[in-house]
C-alpha cells in the first residue's frame, strides 16, 4: 500500500482486502531514501534511479477543448492518468478516444458543478457542500444517487471499471462523501477496488505562499481521512499531491510553478493539471490553454531529466465491469 504519510509506510503491513503487495501503486521499501534532484548522468532506465510521478489531466468530458488538449498530451506521453467527468457534456462522445492510450482512467466525482447532462441530479455550491459535510447534514440518499449515476455513466462509456477515483474540487474526501464512496466501491468492485487520490500536499520548497497555503487547505479538508482508511483497510493511494495553485497567471507563471513541482516531486507523487486547447468557454479557459502550452513544450522532457523524474502509470490490474 502507498499512502501520503511516511508514518503509515513505517508501520507493519495492514490488512489489505483491496489488493496485496503485488498490486501496490509504488513500493518505497525497495528504493533509495533520497531520490536525485539534479541532472542524471545516464539515460533513463540504464543505471539511474528515476522518481516515478503520476501526471493527471483533470476534467475530461467537460467540453471538447479540454478533451482535445488532454488527448494531445496523452499522445505526447506527457500524462499517465486522466480524470473523467462521467456526466460531462462531451464524455460520451470522446471517452472512447482514451482507450488506445497507456493511461489510468478515473472517475472525477462531481457534486458542485452543473455539466449540462440531462441525467445529472442537482448539485450545490462548494462552500455549501463543505459546510453541510462537516456539519453532518449531507443527505445520504442524495450522495448515493450522485455516486451511482456517475459510476454507471463511466462504465457505460468505457465498458469497464475505473482505475481510480478523485473529486472535482476534491469533494471525494469530504466527510459524508468519503464513507458513502467507500461503501459503493466495496459493493461494486470488491477486492479490485480503484485507488483513491490522496491530497496531502507534496514538498512546497520554493512554492509561493498563496499556492502553498491553498495546497495545505486542500489537504486539510480530507487528506487525513483518506490516509486513515488507507492505513486501516488497505485502500491504495498516490503518495502526495502537487499541482495546486490559483489557476491564473498565464504560461510563464505556470512554467515556473511546474519546474518547482518537478524539483519537489518524490516517487509516487501525483501532479494534477487542467490543460485544454483554445476554444473553451469555461471560466478557466485561458489558463487551461496556458497549461497545455507549457506541458506540450519539447523542453519539458529536459526539465524532467534534470530533476530525475519520469511520468509513470501506477501499477494496477486491468479490470472489467462486474469483476
Amino acid at each position: 500500500m502507498v499512502t501520503g504519510n511516511s508514518r503509515l509506510m513505517a508501520k507493519s503491513e495492514p490488512r489489505m482486502p483491496h489488493g496485496n503487495a503485488a498490486t501496490r501503486l509504488f513500493d518505497y521499501r525497495s528504493l533509495p531514501a533520497q531520490p536525485p534532484v539534479s541532472r542524471p548522468s545516464s539515460d533513463e532506465g540504464t543505471g539511474q534511479w528515476w522518481k516515478r510521478i503520476v501526471v493527471c489531466g483533470d476534467d475530461f468530458g467537460m467540453n471538447a477543448s479540454i478533451d482535445a488538449g488532454i488527448t494531445r498530451l496523452a499522445r505526447l506521453g506527457r500524462l499517465s492518468a486522466v480524470s473523467c467527468l462521467a456526466q460531462g457534456a462531451t464524455f460520451s462522445d470522446h471517452g472512447p478516444d482514451l482507450r488506445g492510450f497507456d493511461l489510468d482512467l478515473g472517475v472525477h466525482l462531481n457534486l458542485t458543478q452543473s455539466l449540462c447532462d440531462a441525467g445529472q441530479t442537482s448539485t450545490m455550491a462548494l462552500p455549501v457542500l463543505i459546510a453541510r459535510a462537516y456539519a453532518g447534514r449531507l443527505d445520504e440518499a442524495w450522495v448515493d444517487t450522485q455516486l451511482s449515476r456517475q459510476f454507471d455513466a463511466f462504465e457505460n462509456v468505457m465498458g469497464r471499471a475505473p482505475d481510480y477515483v478523485d473529486g472535482h474540487q476534491h469533494v471525494h474526501q469530504l466527510p459524508g462523501v468519503l464513507p458513502r464512496l467507500l461503501q459503493l466501491l466495496e459493493r461494486r468492485y470488491g477486492s479490485h477496488a480503484p485507488w483513491l487520490r490522496h491530497t496531502a500536499p507534496g514538498m512546497q520548497d520554493g512554492i509561493p505562499l498563496r499556492e502553498s497555503a491553498k495546497a495545505r487547505l486542500v489537504g486539510a479538508l480530507g487528506a487525513s481521512a483518506v490516509a486513515r482508511v488507507a492505513d486501516r483497510d488497505g485502500w491504495r493511494t498516490n503518495r502526495r499531491l502537487l499541482g495546486v495553485y490559483e489557476q491564473q497567471g498565464g504560461g510563464r507563471r505556470y512554467a515556473r510553478l511546474l519546474q518547482r513541482w518537478l524539483h519537489n516531486a518524490r516517487d509516487g507523487d501525483l501532479v494534477m493539471c487542467h490543460p485544454a486547447l483554445p476554444g473553451g468557454c469555461d471560466a478557466l479557459a485561458s489558463q487551461r490553454v496556458a497549461e497545455f502550452e507549457v506541458l506540450a513544450r519539447p523542453e519539458l522532457g529536459d526539465w524532467m531529466r534534470w530533476n530525475g523524474v519520469r511520468v509513470a502509470r501506477p501499477v494496477c490490474q486491468q479490470r472489467s465491469v462486474g469483476v
